[in-house]
C-alpha cells in the first residue's frame, strides 16, 4: 500500500494556540499585521490529472490511499466554518481540490454558499467544466479560473499525464463563458524547458478575449514534484517576452492582498496577470486561510502542519459557533509563516534554496494550492 502523501497526519496536528480569544466582533490581525479576507476550501483530495509539479503519478498512483468519504467534511459542516469564517472578516471563498468537479453535487455546496454574499470562487482543471458550467452559475457560483499549462497538445499531455485534450479544456473554458463567467481567468504554471516556450502563445491566444491569463512561477510546494530553483522562469522574464511581442503596461492591484501582478496590453485589448511566489515574495500583505477537505486548517501554502477543525465539529463535546470562532481568532492571531520570503532571502545561495525546499511540507494537492 502506497503511503499517503501529506506531512501532517491527525496524531500529530498541532495544538490550538493558548489564551483567550478575544472578541472577534472585527477582523482579527496575525502577528504581522495581515488581516484574515480569504478562505480557500479543499472539496476533495482526488484529481482526475497527474500533473508532474502537483500529483506526480510515480507518487499518486492506482494504490494510493486516497481519503474516505467518511473523513471528508460533509456540506453543511463546511458551510458551519464558512458562517464562522465570514464572521471573522473572510470576504472571498474558493472551492478548490484536488480537482473540485469531481465531489459529487459540488452544485450543491454552491448553492448552500451563495447565500452567505461572499465572494464565491472555483478553481479547475476544466475537464468536467463544460457540463458543469451552467449548473454551477445558476447555483450562485461567482466566478472560475481554469487551469491550462500549455496550448501544444504534446506538451498538455505530457504536463497532466492522463491523456487530456487541450481542446477539453478550451470546451470548459467556453462552456464558463457562455454561461456567464465573466472574466474566466486562466492559470498557467511555467516551467523552464517543459512549457515556457509557449507563455507568449498562451498570451496570443486569449488576448482580445475578454479572459485574464495568470503566469504562475513553478513553486516548492510539497515534497514530491522535483523542484529546482533552475526550473524556475521569473516573472519578470515573463512580462519581457509578452511585452516584446505585445506592449504592456502595470497596473494597481485590484484589492490589498492581491497575489497576481496585473498589466494591461497598451492597445486595450485585455490583461494578464504574473504570480511570483518565488522570485518577488508577497507574504507580507497575505491573508489567507485554507481548509483541507477533511478538516485540518492550514496557515500557510508551505506549511508542516495544521489544526484539525474537524474535530472541533465532530467531537463527543461538539463545540458551539462561539467556541470555534475564538479557536479560529487564536490560530489566525499566532499566524507568523513567511516561508517565501524566507526562500526569497536565500536566493544568493543556491544550495540554502534547495535545503529549504526540500522540507516537508503539505502537499499542494491536499490543500489546493
Amino acid at each position: 500500500m502506497t503511503e499517503r502523501i501529506i506531512p501532517i497526519v491527525r496524531s500529530n496536528a498541532r495544538a490550538l494556540p493558548g489564551g483567550p480569544g478575544g472578541s472577534h466582533s472585527g477582523p482579527p490581525l496575525d502577528r504581522r499585521g495581515r488581516s484574515l479576507r480569504d478562505l480557500r476550501i479543499s472539496v476533495t483530495d482526488k484529481c482526475n490529472f497527474r500533473c508532474t509539479y502537483c500529483m506526480p503519478r510515480s507518487v499518486f498512483g492506482p494504490d494510493y490511499p486516497f481519503l474516505k468519504r467518511t473523513e471528508l467534511l460533509s456540506f453543511e459542516e463546511i458551510l458551519r466554518l464558512a458562517r464562522i469564517f465570514k464572521s471573522l472578516g473572510v470576504e472571498k471563498l474558493r472551492l478548490t481540490g484536488g480537482e473540485p468537479l469531481l465531489r459529487k453535487h459540488i452544485e450543491r455546496l454552491v448553492a448552500l454558499l451563495a447565500p452567505l454574499g461572499l465572494d464565491l470562487t472555483l478553481t479547475t482543471n476544466g475537464s468536467l467544466l463544460a457540463a458543469k458550467a451552467r449548473a454551477l452559475k445558476e447555483a450562485g457560483l461567482k466566478r472560475v479560473t481554469v487551469s491550462l499549462d500549455a496550448l501544444d497538445e504534446a506538451t498538455f499531455r505530457a504536463m497532466n499525464d492522463a491523456e487530456f485534450s487541450v481542446a477539453a479544456v478550451l470546451e470548459g473554458i467556453a462552456a464558463a463563458a457562455a454561461a456567464g463567467f465573466a472574466p474566466v481567468k486562466i492559470n498557467m504554471v511555467v516551467k523552464r524547458g517543459v512549457n515556457d516556450a509557449g507563455v507568449v502563445a498562451m498570451a496570443r491566444h486569449f488576448k482580445g478575449s475578454g479572459h485574464i491569463v495568470r503566469f504562475i512561477e513553478f513553486m516548492d510546494v510539497g515534497s514530491t514534484n522535483g523542484w529546482r530553483m533552475d526550473d524556475v522562469v521569473p516573472s519578470a522574464e515573463i512580462i519581457r517576452r509578452i511585452d516584446a511581442e505585445m506592449p504592456l503596461q502595470p497596473l494597481e492591484s485590484a484589492y490589498p492582498g492581491e497575489v497576481a501582478q496585473r498589466w494591461t496590453y497598451r492597445d486595450g485589448s485585455g490583461e494578464i496577470g504574473v504570480i511570483s511566489s518565488v522570485t518577488q515574495a508577497f507574504c507580507r500583505d497575505c491573508t489567507r486561510l485554507r481548509l483541507s477537505t477533511e478538516g485540518m486548517l492550514y496557515t500557510c501554502l508551505f506549511a508542516d502542519s495544521g489544526y484539525d477543525l474537524r474535530a472541533l465539529l465532530r467531537g463527543s463535546a461538539t463545540a458551539g459557533d462561539e467556541h470555534i470562532a475564538e479557536a479560529l481568532t487564536r490560530i489566525w492571531r499566532a499566524r507568523d509563516e513567511h516561508y517565501s520570503e524566507i526562500r526569497t532571502a536565500d536566493t544568493a545561495d543556491i544550495a540554502d534554496i534547495a535545503d529549504i525546499a526540500k522540507a516537508r511540507k503539505v502537499e499542494m494537492s491536499y490543500i489546493g494550492g
